[in-house]
Order: structure tokens, then C-alpha cells, then sequence
């Protein structure tokens, strides 16, 4: 059968050299021996020797042979699934007759005699059984795991998805506008448009991008706002960190800026300034965007709770509870707060 490319990270047997899954495999392990302990003795005369021994022998073996399928997991993961079960099947039992073997050689007695084949045997067969059970739990496990990445890609891309610019047709006024007056503007406006639906438009849009490259494209927007608000549009920029060596899921920040255009400075006849600022700290990028309330009754609260539900939902996500989006008034200025952890 060929030779499959398969990510490690992407292989169904788990690593078993996992602090949790040796926890995991001892506690099982120990509980077969109980069971099998209990099925030929009862309460009242608890057979404790046997109870020792078996768990040594069973421990041995269950400990060993993950350390085996751990150290050629590697070479197992470049394999087709059947052909890797097969291996790491084999390899199981041959750790189990091996022990089993050991086992019987070191209480025998006198000579090797019918019983002692009966329990290797028995051994193989138990072993051939728990064996199967865990390589069918890890291959449904992993199928799940898979399944689910690709229900949660699939639910990125669709939260992404409504995160698109609003400001098309507006900016396709504004290169009507400046093709006749202004054709090197116009240009500049179509290429600044072009990367910002390329960005919103990326199938890996669930994927950090550098925190540079995030502001970038902000910058981008900003350039076209501002030739359709004149004057009235300042954005001032306070980074206090270092924004080459962090992430940011793709368009996060946009949308959180454009919000802030869109709800604070656009209804506002005198304009106003949107104030960003980024820090960070040994766990955790913190990102505050700040813009004056609109005037008056005037509101795009619906829409603005929308955007920013589909941004905390797609950081959490992305990042788990360890995201949060937190919005509140001070003053007369909307203030946007954006938590999220290291990467």
C-alpha cells in the first residue's frame, strides 16, 4: 500500500508518552487487573498475591509497548492507517508474549508444562482484545477530532465571511470620483481595495498573520476613508509594543476600526479622532480602539453588536476563553477592548 504524507499532529494513535495518556493507560490497566483478579477470586478470599503480580506483569506490559508505539510513532504516522494499526498491533503482542514468557520462566517451578502455554495464551488473547478496543477508540477519536476541526474551520470561515467591508460601494464613488481628477489616487484606491477583499476573501483567514501585517491593512482602509471623509477622519496609532513578533487572526482588528468609523466619525458632522492603542504583556495582546459617540439619537447599535459578536465568537473559537472582546462608554468616547493570548 503507498506511503501516506500524514502530519504527526494529524496521525489517529495519540502520544502516549503524554504525562495524561500514561495516567490514563496505567489506571485502565489496573482496573483489567482488578476485573480479571475478581473473576477468580471473590471478596471474601481476595487472592492480594495474585493481584501483585498480575499488575506488575500487566503494567510492564502496557507501559512498554507505549513506549514503543511512542518512539516509532514518527515512522508509524508515514504509514497508511491499516498498515500502522497492523505494526502497532503486532508490536503489542509481541511485548505481551515476551513478558508473558519472562513472567512464566521466573515463578516456574519445575519444567514448562501445558499450564503455562494455557496463560501466555490467555495473555495474548486479552492483550489481542484491549488492543483492538484502543486502536478503535484512537481511530474514532481522531476521525471526531478531525470532524470537528472542520466543523470549526468551516464556522470561522462563516463568521469571517460577514465580516466584509461595508465600504464598497462608497469606494467605488470615490475611484468614479478620482479617475477624471485624480487617476494616480484612483489607482492607489483600486490596489488598497484589492488587498483588503483579497484578505477578507482568504480561505486561511482562521490563521494568525503577524500583527504588522494586521495594522497594514488597516492603514489600507483607513487611506480610503479618508478620501471620502476629508478632514474629518484622524486616526492616531499608539504602539507600545513590538507588533513584528506577535499574531493576530487575519481581519480581527479591521472590522473593530471600521466599526468605530462607521458608528463614531461618519455621523458626526465635525468628525473626530479614533484613538488605537496596543500593548502587550507575557501572557496576553491587548488591543483598545477608542472613537467619539455619535451626536444625538443617531445609532447603528444592530449593526455594531453584530460585527462585534462575530468577532468574539470568532476568537473564541479560535483561542477558547482566553479571548474576549469588551465594549463600554467612557465619556463621550465608545471604547472597544480586545483581550486575546499570546502565540
Amino acid at each position: 500500500m503507498a506511503k501516506t504524507d500524514v502530519p504527526v499532529d494529524d496521525f489517529f494513535l495519540p502520544d502516549l508518552c503524554n504525562p495524561q495518556s500514561i495516567l490514563f493507560l496505567v489506571l485502565v490497566a489496573e482496573l483489567l487487573v482488578m476485573v480479571m483478579v475478581l473473576a477468580d477470586s471473590s471478596l471474601v478470599d481476595f487472592n492480594w498475591i495474585a493481584l501483585g503480580l498480575s499488575s506488575l506483569l500487566v503494567q510492564w506490559i502496557v507501559l512498554v509497548s507505549a513506549g514503543v508505539l511512542c518512539n516509532l510513532r514518527p515512522l508509524l504516522s508515514g504509514m497508511s492507517t491499516v498498515r500502522a494499526t497492523t505494526v502497532g498491533f503486532g508490536l503489542i503482542l509481541i511485548v505481551t508474549l515476551v513478558f508473558s514468557i519472562v513472567a512464566e520462566l521466573l515463578l516456574l517451578e519445575d519444567r514448562w508444562m501445558l499450564e503455562h502455554t494455557g496463560r501466555v495464551i490467555r495473555n495474548l488473547l486479552v492483550a489481542a482484545v484491549m488492543a483492538g478496543i484502543a486502536f478503535r477508540y484512537f481511530f474514532l477519536q481522531h476521525r471526531l477530532r478531525r470532524q470537528e476541526q472542520a466543523e470549526l474551520s468551516s464556522r470561522i470561515q462563516a463568521l469571517q465571511s460577514r465580516i466584509r467591508p461595508h465600504f464598497l460601494f462608497n469606494s467605488m464613488n470615490i475611484i468614479a470620483s478620482l479617475i477624471a481628477i485624480d487617476p494616480e489616487t484612483a489607482e492607489e484606491v483600486v490596489e488598497d481595495l484589492s488587498i483588503l477583499f483579497r484578505a477578507s476573501l482568504n480561505d486561511t483567514s482562521d490563521l494568525p498573520v503577524p500583527l504588522a501585517e494586521e495594522i497594514e491593512l488597516c492603514d489600507k482602509y483607513v487611506h480610503i476613508e479618508s478620501l471620502r471623509l476629508d478632514d474629518r477622519l484622524d486616526v492616531e496609532w499608539q504602539v507600545e509594543t513590538d507588533i513584528e513578533s506577535l499574531s493576530i487572526p487575519l481581519l480581527t482588528l479591521q472590522p473593530i476600526l471600521e466599526n468605530a468609523i462607521y458608528h463614531g466619525i461618519q455621523p458626526n458632522p465635525e468628525g473626530g479622532v479614533v484613538r488605537v492603542t496596543v500593548t502587550a504583556t507575557d501572557d496576553e495582546v491587548v488591543i483598545n480602539v477608542r472613537n467619539p459617540l455619535p451626536p444625538g439619537d443617531f445609532t447603528h447599535a444592530s449593526g455594531n453588536r453584530m460585527a462585534l459578536d462575530n468577532i468574539r465568537s470568532r476568537l473564541n473559537a479560535i483561542y477558547g476563553p482566553g479571548a474576549e472582546v469588551k465594549t463600554s462608554v467612557v465619556g463621550d468616547e465608545y471604547d472597544t477592548t480586545l483581550h486575546y493570548p499570546k502565540m
